[in-house]
């Protein structure tokens, strides 16, 4: 069984919606592949409303204001081939083969453009989501029913554990909800992207678990997670630690590894700021320029728009203090 098939045989979450039209099997490994590979960035439905927009410029693509003549399944094809320069969208060529490249674009096409429908539904029985209603205090958040921006001393008490629940369980898939002002500035709850691996937080009626409980009942995704604590830091340092945190640790992990749930499975994988084989040579000018120019064929987008050189410059010094020391 390939990697693909069997994840998405083994997460429910990626399974087919239970009410979905009978639709081929090509289309079926076309979902297969989209679950797996760019949902992070575009959506489970396609509509890119996700954490990852909030920190790439530009955004990436919502297929569902498209229409079949807005673009080609051509152009579609050599765009997931060959990556759009100037974004974060790399090229899949010698990653997935060109059959798998089709299959994904068809599916895109035929889900998303064509019919507007969602993709996965994910806490039902049929996908695998039993007793689900017990975590129901952290529905409206989810649903958007209250916005993820209110301030706390807004919520009742009942609405505090859901906002706490869905911050440390749901926000990785349902990505950050609705917010009252839209915008990286006001998101403030720090998404944690990893599975649960059986960590059951029971019906919630108390206060979260405490971070070593979550720790050791959780997967080993969320040890990389956890920013790692440095006396010391110097006032550009501290600087570049928030820098990095707000918009590096998404796939490059809060202990720079990448071994978090997104970079896991990323591919290339986000580089491992940690290690000395790779780190070992890195100077400043030339990571400065990874950071600002993006990387072609990878996921690493160019933040030249987002951030400036003063700040790119206290990101490598927090990286150098933290993670492995970089060559002036």
């Amino acid at each position: 069984m390939g990697l693909v098939a069997a994840l998405a045989v083994q997460s429910p979450a990626w399974a087919a919606p239970a009410d979905a039209p009978k639709l081929d099997e090509r289309h079926e490994a076309g979902r297969a592949i989209y679950n797996f590979r760019c949902y992070f960035c575009h959506g489970y439905s396609g509509d890119a409303k996700t954490l990852t927009s909030t920190f790439v410029v530009p955004p990436p693509r919502d297929f569902t204001k498209d229409t079949e003549d807005s673009i080609s399944r051509k152009q579609m094809i050599a765009a997931t081939r060959d990556g759009k320069p100037g974004t974060a969208m790399k090229g899949f060529k010698g990653i997935i083969s060109d059959r798998d490249i089709e299959l994904v674009v068809d599916f895109v096409r035929e889900e998303f453009i064509r019919r507007k429908a969602e993709n996965t539904r994910y806490h039902t029985v049929e996908n695998g989501w039993p007793n689900h209603e017990r975590h129901r205090i952290a529905f409206p958040f989810a649903t958007g029913e209250i916005p993820l921006d209110r301030p706390w001393d807004q919520l009742s008490p009942v609405e505090q554990r859901g906002k706490r629940l869905f911050l440390s369980t749901c926000v990785s898939c349902h990505d950050r909800a609705r917010l009252e002002q839209p915008g990286p500035a006001t998101w403030r709850g720090r998404p944690l992207s990893y599975p649960r691996n059986h960590f059951d937080p029971g019906d919630y009626t108390g206060e979260p678990p405490t971070l070593v409980d979550a720790i050791s009942s959780a997967s080993p995704y969320m040890l990389h997670d956890v920013i790692p604590q440095v006396e010391g830091l110097s006032t550009l340092e501290k600087h570049g630690e928030h820098l990095y945190q707000a918009n590096c640790a998404f796939c490059h992990a809060a202990t720079g590894t990448g071994r978090n749930w997104i970079g896991s499975f990323m591919e290339p994988h986000p580089r491992d700021l940690t290690d000395p084989t790779f780190m070992g040579d890195m100077t400043h000018e030339r990571l400065a320029h990874v950071i600002r120019e993006g990387l072609p064929n990878t996921s690493m987008p160019a933040w030249k728009s987002v951030l400036t050189g003063t700040e790119i410059d206290a990101i490598i010094a927090y990286i150098s203090r933290v993670f492995h020391p970089v060559k002036p």
